[in-house]
């Protein structure tokens, strides 16, 4: 896996292109494969995740899209962490955690307006999946324990703790079901159009893609991140760089956008928190950015990619009668396909 934390720089490479894409037409092929040796039909099969995808507007605006932008959000924080030389594999539990802290202050707010209402849960968002990332990185710090573990088994947690605030404190008025009580209307962030379900949540997840994107290339944030990654050792002995604090600060802003994933699906789609709020957002984001090499640019097309693939997961199951889980199929054979490419190439 450490291959995929040294970021290729310098002139473009069409390498760095026609991996990705060998890996996505074998994930592709692999399905085909899969859905024959079971007995389905690919043809009706792969129509269905076309048109449940691609097929319509009302497909792309109200289900791919929906999404991706969680997937967007997410892959740029695994990649924050993982360009400073840190897995974040607890990006579950950090989602989780945003989504309980943006429930509960979106329906406390009351008639407060939206001007104050969206900062404060989105806000609430950041602030608890930071919150949520700083055992493992208190932990990484002053015993040496490493993230993989710690954020790891804090995904069960989060899962626990999901639980209880639905049961508990977050439950809704009637005591029916466990789940919370709907947000109020100023903390939900407005559709962009009115027919179809796609939310602000997209325009603010591209600009954040933009300004990491050029706060990597463009400033000494990048580079300091990078130099730490490539090698800790090395940017201490020459560069002086304090890579402990380094590393600690780029899982905080990990954990931070993780969170605010997680407020984004409350206030945009979900509108209330409940058990399985994340159909697997956190462990899918790390293929979207495994795929785009860790590059921001790169990660809002395959955050597309696969958001594709999710909504089209649904149309296969509804309209062709395959199980949405074969679409996993494409996944794991696409981070297969890319490990092996970097260990081919080291």
């Amino acid at each position: 896996m450490s291959g995929f934390l040294r970021v290729e720089q310098g002139r473009f490479s069409w390498r760095l292109v026609a991996t990705p894409l060998v890996a996505t037409l074998a994930g592709i092929v692999a399905l085909v494969l899969f859905l024959m040796l079971t007995g389905h039909d690919a043809v009706a099969g792969l129509d269905a995740l076309w048109r449940g995808s691609f097929g319509s507007p009302y497909a792309i605006l109200s289900a791919t899209l929906v999404r991706a932008i969680p997937l967007l959000v997410l892959g740029l924080a695994f990649t924050l962490g993982a360009r400073a030389g840190a897995l974040n594999i607890g990006m579950e539990g950090q989602f989780a955690a945003g989504a309980i802290a943006a429930t509960w202050m979106g329906v406390s707010l009351g008639d407060a307006p939206m001007i104050v209402a969206l900062p404060v849960v989105m806000l609430a968002g950041i602030t608890g999946g930071a919150l949520w990332m700083l055992v493992p990185a208190v932990l990484r710090l002053r015993v040496g324990v490493t993230e993989v573990i710690t954020t790891l088994l804090l995904n069960f947690v989060a899962e626990a703790a999901v639980g209880w605030a639905v049961t508990g404190p977050l439950r809704e008025s009637s005591g029916a079901y466990p789940q919370s009580d709907p947000i109020a209307i100023a903390a939900r962030l407005p559709r962009i159009l009115p027919d179809h379900r796609v939310h602000y949540g997209l325009a603010m997840a591209l600009v954040i893609a933009v300004v990491f994107a050029v706060m990597m290339r463009r400033s000494r944030v990048g580079f300091v991140l990078d130099a730490t990654g490539a090698n800790a050792e090395a940017a201490w002995l020459i560069g002086r760089l304090r890579v402990d604090r380094v590393l600690v600060l780029a899982l905080l802003g990990s954990g931070a956008l993780a969170g605010l994933a997680g407020a984004m699906e409350v206030s945009g789609v979900s509108y209330a928190l409940y058990r399985r709020l994340s159909p697997g957002y956190g462990f899918t984001a790390i293929a979207v950015a495994l795929l785009a090499r860790l590059r921001p640019g790169w990660i809002i097309a395959t955050s597309l990619m696969f958001g594709a693939l999710a909504a089209g997961a649904g149309a296969m199951q509804r309209d062709a009668g395959i199980p949405a889980v074969v679409v996993q199929v494409v996944e794991a054979v696409v981070l297969v396909a890319m490990v092996l490419a970097v260990r081919e190439r080291q």
